[in-house]
């Protein structure tokens, strides 16, 4: 059997940005092969066009040229040249019965990793190689925990298909709605995703998970005419004053009544020079609500400034999705079944259906639940707790390896629980 925690610690080692995560995939991509799955990758497992926030070109190439030299198959991985590193694998169980999936991402974020003694990846020899990236949010442990359960279910004692879906790019909420796109979500009738900590320590247990809220990641170019600033101003059109005179109207925004919500200018550059009048300026955006309707008011609101501060401006002004999420809705009825056999799994000391909670932020795993519901079928979001040295996204962050098996377990349990007879065959 396979070694989850040496797994999670290679993967962490190497920690790969949203669509380059080459070396990964491959990885995925060889171990459920070697066990029986049925597996497609690469363009045949994510729509090109619905993609959103792709790097640049040169930087998709010198991840995938990285993963080569790193000893990624070059038989697999050429698939997935270009930012195609989607996974998903399917296995008929020995009787019939429901489509079984699950949901695991596999991207790290652009953090520089601690390297203090008192950090363990940093202790126990498993820090980042890849000085400026790091696994700081679990999804290492969740692609280890996702090559596990698929381990473990190939001995096929269950009623159904099981679907396991390894997704690239969800910081950011980028890879989620193109694998929708792409079909990866037809005809499954039941859905668990799945994450760990988000301040639920050890031992404990959400079988449901709310507080997601929908948001747009929208990026805006302002386009002017460069000029020299002292000898002829006039000449000029300075696009990163119309940004700017964007950035202030965007926050100027009002609340709503009838929604919470959130918006953020996280990025304004642009200017090569003190004496240029910039010709550039590019602009990041988020809004965020508790409701998707409100949610696309906002949106364009701000859609609606960044034009007008461009006319105002004389200024061409592009506008483009680099990102989005909706509220997710669990269907209580797999949250009851998910804590009832945490319950039964040594390793959880406490299990609940739900707890209201906060909002976490957004997940672009609701894409992927919504589709299911919209088929008929069902999708919860789950917890399991984990104690954490840092927050997530924080370069002193790690998770507790001792929650592994039992995630693994629970999986199991609920790839097992499917009854004969039922769902799409």
């Amino acid at each position: 059997m396979m070694d989850i925690i040496t797994l999670r610690r290679d993967l962490h080692q190497h920690p790969e940005l949203g669509f380059t995560e080459f070396r990964t995939a491959t990885k995925v991509v060889q171990l459920l092969t070697e066990w029986g799955y049925q597996v497609i990758y690469g363009k045949d497992a994510i729509d090109d066009v619905s993609r959103r926030g792709l790097p640049k070109p040169e930087v998709l190439e010198d991840a995938y040229q990285r993963a080569l030299s790193e000893g990624a198959e070059p038989s697999i991985v050429q698939h997935m040249r270009g930012g195609f590193t989607a996974v998903v694998a399917e296995l008929e169980g020995v009787h019939a019965g429901p489509t079984t999936a699950f949901r695991f991402d596999m991207d790290a974020l652009p953090i520089r990793e601690s390297a203090s003694e008192q950090h363990v990846p940093q202790a126990g020899g498993f820090r980042s190689r890849h000085e400026g990236l790091m696994h700081a949010c679990a999804h290492d442990g969740h692609t280890a925990i996702g090559l596990a359960l698929a381990e473990r279910l190939r001995d096929r004692q269950f009623a159904g298909k099981v679907r396991l879906l390894f997704q690239p790019a969800e910081e950011g909420v980028r890879g989620a709605y193109a694998m929708v796109e792409k079909g990866m979500l037809e005809q499954v009738d039941r859905l668990f995703c799945m994450h760990l900590g988000t301040d639920v320590p050890s031992g404990e247990f959400r079988g449901a998970s709310g507080g997601f809220l929908a948001t747009t990641k929208l990026e805006a170019r302002f386009t002017g005419v460069s000029s020299h600033a002292g000898a002829s101003p006039e000449e000029g059109r300075n696009a990163l004053l119309g940004a700017a005179t964007a950035l202030l109207n965007i926050h100027a925004l009002p609340r709503f009544s009838s929604a919470d919500t959130r918006i953020n200018v996280g990025i304004l550059e642009g200017g090569t020079g003190a004496n240029i009048i910039p010709e550039q300026a590019r602009m990041v955006i988020e809004t965020r609500s508790t409701s998707d309707e409100t949610n696309r008011e906002l949106e364009r609101r701000v859609r609606n400034i960044i034009e007008s501060s461009a006319t105002m401006h004389e200024l061409e002004a592009t506008v483009e999705v680099i990102g989005g999420a909706i509220p997710i809705h669990c269907d209580l009825e797999l949250a009851e079944l998910a804590a009832k056999e945490a319950e039964s799994i040594e390793g959880f000391r406490r299990a609940v259906v739900l707890e209201d909670s906060a909002a976490l932020g957004s997940e672009d795993a609701s894409y992927m639940i919504r589709r299911v519901q919209e088929q008929g079928g069902k999708g919860t979001y789950m917890i399991v707790g984990s104690d954490l040295p840092a927050p997530h996204h924080h370069p002193s962050f790690d998770i507790d390896e001792r929650v592994l098996m039992p995630a693994v377990e629970l999986l199991e349990r609920l790839a097992r629980s499917a009854e004969s007879g039922n769902g799409n065959q």
